[in-house]
């Protein structure tokens, strides 16, 4: 290729880039997301709880929370919580499955968790025991709605 056709097309390719972005054009990380709103619930309410022992705030992971909703969607479809566990790099995971609305993640689901604790048996207190965990510093949140309009969440620790 010779260099007056290569500074052709590179000024071409430039022109296209820059039309595009003054147009407005955002990316998919720019987008509404449609439950930031109850993922920004979901962590207050966490740390809120932590709060009552004297821990210290989590930090919403955020850059996680795509990688959970995609757990949560495959969760739903296999009927069955925690069967993508890990995949997003996770060490625990809570979930609520077929809950009635995004809202009430925050509010009934967190609340039956933290209202297995305290305890130290995992089996019993697991839920409560990841919510308290000092050793996690961060947690992502997770939605995926059904077709028939239920709600499961997965709330990702590390």
């Amino acid at each position: 290729m010779d260099m007056k056709y290569a500074a052709h097309v590179l000024g071409a390719l430039c022109l296209v880039f820059v039309t595009t972005a003054a147009a407005g054009a955002t990316s998919t990380k720019n987008r509404t997301d449609p439950y930031a709103e109850a993922r920004n619930q979901v962590v207050a309410k966490i740390n809120a709880y932590r709060a009552k022992v004297k821990l210290p705030p989590l930090e919403h992971w955020m850059d996680a929370d795509s990688c959970s909703d995609l757990e949560a969607k495959h969760d739903s479809k296999v009927n069955q919580p925690h069967a993508s566990f890990g995949h997003c790099g996770e060490m625990a995971q809570n979930e609520c499955p077929d809950w009635p609305n995004k809202g009430s993640i925050g509010i009934g689901c967190l609340e039956q968790m933290w209202n297995e604790g305290p305890g130290k048996d995992y089996a019993r207190h697991g839920h409560y025991l990841n919510m308290t965990n000092p050793a996690y510093t961060k947690v992502a949140v997770g939605f995926y709605t059904t077709p028939q309009g239920k709600v499961w969440s997965v709330q990702n620790f590390q």
